[in-house]
């Protein structure tokens, strides 16, 4: 085998802790998603090894966390990939969830708004 193959290997493979510091996220939250089912690392007896798969979708895990998703739901979204036609069922998927998000975070702007101005005018009448 020559270097640059060794080479082009190990850069598909990722240890544990590899992307723990590549996404400044914790050895046990990747394994909470492990035990989740969302990723499925190779073992090498008491070693995990992660693919290029398994990074991507670590990747697409942690987006949709930040994006207020919930577990449920990016597993959801994730595991339509692999399906026939999945792609298009994904990305509709994917559009209602956003839609869905995007209204509960309008309301919740509303809300805080609301809650605002009360605060405002309790405040005016302590003057």
């Amino acid at each position: 085998m020559s270097g640059q193959t060794a080479k082009s290997i190990s850069e598909r493979e990722y240890s544990i802790s590899d992307l723990a510091k590549e996404f400044g996220i914790t050895a046990r939250s990747i394994r909470h998603y492990e035990d989740e089912k969302l990723i499925c690392p190779e073992r090498r007896g008491v070693h995990r090894i992660y693919s290029a798969r398994d990074r991507v979708r670590l990747q697409l895990i942690l987006r949709g966390k930040r994006l207020g998703f919930s577990l449920a739901e990016i597993r959801e979204i994730i595991d339509l990939y692999d399906l026939p036609e999945g792609k298009q069922k994904q990305a509709k998927l994917l559009a209602e969830l956003i839609q869905k998000r995007r209204d509960a975070l309008l309301q919740q702007r509303k809300d805080i708004e609301h809650m605002l101005k009360e605060l405002d005018m309790l405040e005016q009448k302590l003057d």
